[in-house]
């Protein structure tokens, strides 16, 4: 993107800050914020900063009319076009200059705490975001040196899948329960003339279930089977049903000769 092409963006805005003037530094120590005769600024105003491209501006303006005051370039953060104080976190030094490549350094100074939090965090993410942009560039351009994704199996490398609760389309589980016991359940018939205890497609289902087969509608029972089961049962019953009958034939015998007498 050309340079009169690109946009300009309000990083952050402080509505009051003060200017200074700062002595010349006669070593290589840092700057002091007590020796700028902070009761007595320069100049006080509004404070903008804004970005366009890769470089951050610093604006010191007119609280009314807007006018600008002094502007600073910044190209990277941190760096000599701003500086913090060594004795304060609210003061900082800065390098403006003019259209005519003149430069001079001044004291800015915010009266809260916060604002010069806000001033130093809005350089701060700036510059990290041309960072990042300039990273995301050198990639495009060399697409093979940048790390790559592998997602293969390492040798030896093994993974488990359970699959236990796959459903089939119909919704039916793809499991099969497993048999209970040794043998597997075992599944008896009903009874012949009566009514059996499960339907058809339930005995079918337990089958399938059980591996087993079981032919349905059960096979009845023949005339002859039936009459031998009635007869054994009879034999079976026989003397209890004997016995009864006597005791009733003697109970009645002994009501009779009662009334009798």
């Amino acid at each position: 993107m050309a340079e009169s092409e690109e946009y300009e963006s309000v990083l952050c805005v402080k509505p009051e800050v003060h200017v200074y003037r700062v002595p010349p530094r006669a070593s290589n120590r840092g700057y002091r914020a007590a020796e700028w005769q902070l009761d007595q600024p320069a100049w006080s105003g509004r404070m903008r900063i804004t970005a366009k491209g890769n470089v951050a501006y610093i604006k010191l303006e007119d609280k009314n009319s807007g006018e600008l005051f002094a502007q600073a370039s910044v190209d990277q953060f941190p760096s000599i076009t701003v500086e913090s104080v060594t004795d304060s976190s609210r003061y900082f030094v800065i390098r403006i200059e003019d259209g005519n490549g003149r430069r001079a350094f001044i004291g800015v100074g915010f009266v809260d705490r916060g604002d010069a939090f806000d001033f130093n965090v809005a350089l701060q993410d700036h510059f990290k975001w041309v960072k990042q942009q300039s990273e995301l560039a050198k990639q495009a351009l060399n697409p093979d040196q940048g790390p790559k994704l592998d997602l293969g199996f390492k040798e030896g490398q093994t993974i488990k899948l359970n699959i236990a609760n796959v459903k089939k389309k119909d919704g039916s589980s793809a499991s099969r329960p497993r048999a209970t016991g040794s043998g597997g359940p075992s599944l008896i018939p009903p009874p012949p003339g009566g009514k059996a205890s499960l339907t058809g497609e339930q005995l079918s289902s337990a089958a399938e279930a059980a591996d087993v087969s079981i032919p349905w509608p059960p096979p009845q029972a023949s005339n002859s089977t039936a009459t031998n089961s009635t007869e054994a049962a009879a034999d079976i019953w026989g003397d209890f049903t004997k016995a009864s009958g006597s005791a009733s034939g003697q109970t009645q015998q002994s009501s009779t000769s009662w009334v009798q007498f």
